[in-house]
């Protein structure tokens, strides 16, 4: 989340390139399947979706993103 700490106007707003993406595009970002995505919601381990109103969810690209570079840290801390 960004806080901005005076009022700006949107010409001095730096850019900010954010998507939503909906479930197939996490998939294969991701490389997980549909219920594994939502398993690791579960236990908190995935990002939550952001509801689009009804039954339509998407994920914010920059969350899962964040969530595979975690994973790239994990596995390079666990080889030493």
């Amino acid at each position: 989340m960004i806080i901005y700490s005076r009022a700006y106007r949107m010409s001095e707003l730096p850019e900010i390139i954010m998507k939503l993406m909906r479930l197939p595009e996490v998939t294969a970002t991701a490389g997980l399947g549909r219920s594994a995505i939502y398993e690791r919601i579960a236990e908190g381990t995935f990002p939550k979706p952001v509801s689009l109103g009804g039954r339509a969810v998407a994920w914010v690209s920059d969350e899962v993103e964040a969530w595979i570079i975690a994973r790239i840290e994990e596995r390079d801390a666990s080889q030493g």
